[in-house]
């Protein structure tokens, strides 16, 4: 099923199940109500950090809005991950696992191209982000301090504040993201 329709499908669902209108979500998530709407609808393919502000205020990880039905043994191709965007189109992440109620950790394969940045805004609370470096490098700028990985680095660190992810060479960077959310 396509991406943006499966989002639509769990919003629903997630918002009904709370007793939520669409104007008690857009002021809790800060999305406005005519966004969220298009988006329940089907009618957008939402950006990443649309997707976040949705998560945080439903209070789920942010790979919820994705939830599909999971077999006990899944491959995931390359394939068949759907690239979504950040506010540029310099800025790509594949999820490849999700976040389920017996999971909580969720897994990504980041592009992020040369001398181009993307700024994320910080996951539910207690959240920790893991980053892998497989090629490039990487400057991970958060309110605590700049953190500069070269390929094989990695870093853990509290994802529940801003955080921007910075190239400065002249190659892609490529990265793996592991969120987790405590119980």
């Amino acid at each position: 099923m396509e991406l943006g329709k499966v989002i639509a499908i769990n919003l629903r669902n997630l918002r009904t199940e709370r007793n939520l209108t669409l104007g008690q979500l857009s002021k809790i998530s800060g999305i406005s109500k005519a966004m969220l709407s298009d988006i329940e609808k089907g009618g957008s393919n939402p950006t990443i950090n649309t997707i976040w502000k949705i998560a945080n205020g439903l209070n789920v990880p942010y790979t919820r809005l994705m939830d599909g039905i999971e077999k006990e043994a899944t491959v995931i191709r390359r394939s068949e991950t759907t690239a979504q965007k950040g506010e540029s189109e310099h800025y790509r992440v594949y999820c490849y696992f999700k976040s389920t109620p017996v999971r909580n950790f969720e897994l990504f394969y980041v592009e992020l191209d040369a001398q181009s940045s993307n700024a994320s805004i910080g996951h539910s609370k207690k959240a920790q982000e893991y980053v892998y470096v497989i090629r490039g490098a990487l400057i991970l700028h958060t309110e605590t301090g700049d953190y500069t990985l070269e390929e094989g680095d990695s870093l853990v660190f509290d994802s529940s504040i801003g955080h921007t992810y910075i190239n400065q060479k002249n190659i892609m960077a490529a990265f793996m993201v592991i969120n987790y959310y405590p119980n």
